[in-house]
């Protein structure tokens, strides 16, 4: 998988989906999960879905193929939100949904196939992994293509009260209790009256 993704095109993806003004905050630039740019590197992008696939496999070892593993741990967290949405949002439509920390936009896809009929927006402060979504996205034929935007999550530049729908998934671990506010502060910013909140993370 990782090595489909260097021997692509991915590096102009790169160039044309990079904010080059982004300013990183600090604890972004530390080392982070054994790699030492933290996530800023192509190591990193290019290895984070089979590792994704892993962690799921390891939660729900008994699926098989490791793909099912994946399916049971989305569907999941997919029918929270809806019954949630359904429940407290005055029978209001996901029209637009954003995604923020979205990595290679595994989280994204998931919302998209859930709620087809909406926007959706994937939001990373990784160049690198947005330019591996972005290339794959580019070969399939979406009604409604996602956006990929290189931006922080504390201060997405995205207009108020602009989402049904705000994600936050496996973001919160990585981040320190300032972010963690930053991010919550932001997805309250850009959400709509009634609009829901999802967080799911690792235990």
């Amino acid at each position: 998988m990782t090595k489909e993704v260097l021997e692509s095109d991915v590096y102009e993806v790169f160039e044309r989906i990079q904010d080059p003004n982004l300013v990183y905050p600090d604890y972004y630039l530390n080392p982070f999960h054994a790699y030492d740019e933290g996530n800023i590197s192509w190591l990193v992008a290019v290895e984070t879905e089979p590792a994704t696939m892993s962690i799921a496999k390891r939660a729900i070892p008994e699926a098989t193929p490791i793909e099912e593993a994946s399916q049971i741990i989305r569907d999941n967290w997919l029918n929270v939100i809806e019954e949630h949405h359904l429940k407290y949002s005055g029978n209001s439509q996901v029209n637009d949904i954003l995604d923020i920390g979205c990595s290679i936009g595994v989280s994204t896809r998931y919302l998209t196939e859930k709620f087809p009929s909406a926007q959706a927006v994937g939001l990373d402060l990784s160049s690198y992994f947005l330019a591996v979504v972005a290339q794959r996205e580019e070969k399939l034929s979406r009604p409604k293509p996602i956006r990929w935007v290189h931006a922080n999550g504390e201060a997405t530049g995205l207009s108020s009260n602009s989402f049904d729908l705000v994600s936050l998934a496996y973001v919160c671990h990585e981040c320190p209790a300032r972010a963690i506010t930053g991010l919550v502060k932001e997805a309250f910013k850009v959400l709509r009256p009634g609009g829901t909140i999802a967080l799911t993370d690792n235990s």
